[in-house]
């Protein structure tokens, strides 16, 4: 699965401002409910409780929470470049400026993933990170963030 199939760039936020992960995950969670229409009381303990099995930070300042979930048709993505970095409890201890949120269908865990993977994939990149670091519209974040080939088609 490609991230285009998955992200747009209505769902990339630059500059966001968040002084802690707790409040990151509350928002993220009250702008996933009303796209989706799913509690976001639901949302926010998916991702809780997904944080409590070991931080989703994975180190040079990006971090993926993700869950599976309940009622949801397909995967969904929002894409957030901080204004300043906070501290996720990652495995470097870097604060996190990066964040990439996951939504996906409890069934099929394949899926689950194969969309982890992509991301993960995309965010070791460093010319990836340097633009997603310099940008200063969504739209070139979303650039950044699409698969080898994706960008020849948005065009």
């Amino acid at each position: 699965m490609k991230i285009s199939e998955i992200l747009t760039p209505e769902r990339v936020v630059v500059d966001h401002a968040a002084a802690s992960k707790v409040q990151l995950l509350h928002r993220f969670s009250e702008s996933a409910s009303r796209a989706l229409g799913i509690d976001e009381a639901e949302i926010f303990r998916a991702l809780s409780n997904r944080e409590k099995l070991g931080s989703t930070g994975i180190g040079e300042g990006i971090a993926i929470p993700h869950a599976p979930l309940r009622g949801l048709a397909a995967p969904f993505i929002l894409f957030v470049r901080l204004k300043k970095p906070i501290d996720f409890e990652s495995i470097d201890d870097v604060p996190v400026d990066i964040v990439c949120f996951l939504l996906t269908p409890t069934e099929g865990s394949a899926t689950h993933l194969n969309v982890l993977a992509a991301i993960a994939r995309k965010l070791r990149s460093p010319e990836t990170l340097r633009s997603i670091r310099a940008a200063s519209e969504p739209e070139e974040v979303y650039l950044a963030l699409l698969d080898d080939g994706d960008a020849a088609s948005t065009g």
